[in-house]
């Protein structure tokens, strides 16, 4: 049971960090961007594209991230997709049609929870460029 911990730990620190390196290049990007503009409803959809767009990305490449960990310990029989049980185990649905073997029985509910944590912080990153570009929408003004 440690084994799996120390990989599930692993692994949602890698995630982790990639989640912190994309939320850093979106708020800066987000930040850079909004200027005054003569179309603030295009840069508004302009932006919240861009941002959901790249925070999208960051949790594709966050579930690899758990696939590639399956095939390093062979948590997932061979006949179970990788991909497949990292996305249902990330995004919490679990189907349950794919089960890992069961010495790594623990990896699919450390990474559900993994990926309800950066789902989360995904929204928050969300709300708050949304809430930043509204204000400098609607006052017409550049970022402080």
């Amino acid at each position: 049971m440690l084994m799996q911990f120390l990989v599930g730990g692993i692994v949602s620190i890698c995630n982790i960090t990639i989640h912190a390196l994309v939320m850093t290049l979106v708020v800066r990007v987000a930040r850079a961007s909004v200027s005054k503009t003569d179309h603030p409803t295009l840069l508004l959809i302009v932006t919240m594209i861009g941002t959901v767009s790249v925070l999208m990305a960051a949790h594709v490449l966050e579930v690899f991230v758990w696939s590639l960990a399956y095939l390093i310990v062979g948590a997932v029989p061979a006949e179970g997709g990788l991909v497949y049980f990292a996305f249902v185990s990330y995004a919490t649905l679990g189907y349950g049609d794919v089960l890992p073997v069961e010495r790594w029985q623990l990896l699919g509910p450390i990474a559900a929870m993994n990926g309800a944590l950066m789902f989360g912080w995904s929204t928050a990153v969300i709300f708050e460029v949304l809430q930043k570009t509204m204000a400098i929408v609607s006052t017409g003004e550049g970022p402080e």
